[in-house]
């Protein structure tokens, strides 16, 4: 039980660093991404990049770790 405590404590903090964050960075940038162009908050287009790096990062670990699982089933 301290363990969920714990994380959501932690859950809280982040999400209040992640406010104060958007909040302090409001000023409007231009995007443009393949053939999209568009006006975002810098917060809002940093948080979208992160979100999007870490999507990348969790399929191609997934990727490898059943590679991995495959391969070591496949064993002698």
């Amino acid at each position: 039980m301290s363990a969920a405590w714990f994380a959501v404590c932690s859950a809280a903090v982040a999400l209040v660093v992640l406010i104060v964050f958007m909040l302090q960075n409001t000023s409007k940038v231009e995007v443009t991404f393949l053939w999209l162009h568009g006006t975002l908050a810098l917060a809002l287009a940093l948080l979208i990049a992160a979100v999007a790096g870490a999507v990348i990062t969790a399929v191609i670990g997934v990727a490898r770790l059943t590679q991995l699982r495959r391969a070591s089933r496949h064993r002698p």
